[in-house]
């Protein structure tokens, strides 16, 4: 696929890869120069708990997660 280098330096990843690889905006990917004229675009990986955060707070109602009464492993 083709891709055009902007005024500003900016290159936008074809519509099709981003939808095939879930490319969100705002991710961030590390450019490595293999030699004149050739270049790699790599996906940085995302935080482990990256998105944790946000999944709890869409949580459909307040107090969604309750503490549950558990009885104690002392005992055995």
């Amino acid at each position: 696929m083709k891709a055009t280098v902007s005024s500003k330096g900016h290159i936008v990843l074809p519509a099709e890869f981003r939808r095939m690889d879930g490319v969100e905006p705002g991710q961030e990917f590390d450019v490595e120069r293999l030699e004149r004229g050739d270049y790699r675009l790599v996906r940085r990986a995302a935080p482990p708990n990256e998105g944790a955060i946000e999944w709890l707070l869409a949580c459909p109602q307040k107090d969604f997660f309750v503490a549950i009464a558990s009885e104690s492993t002392d005992s055995l």
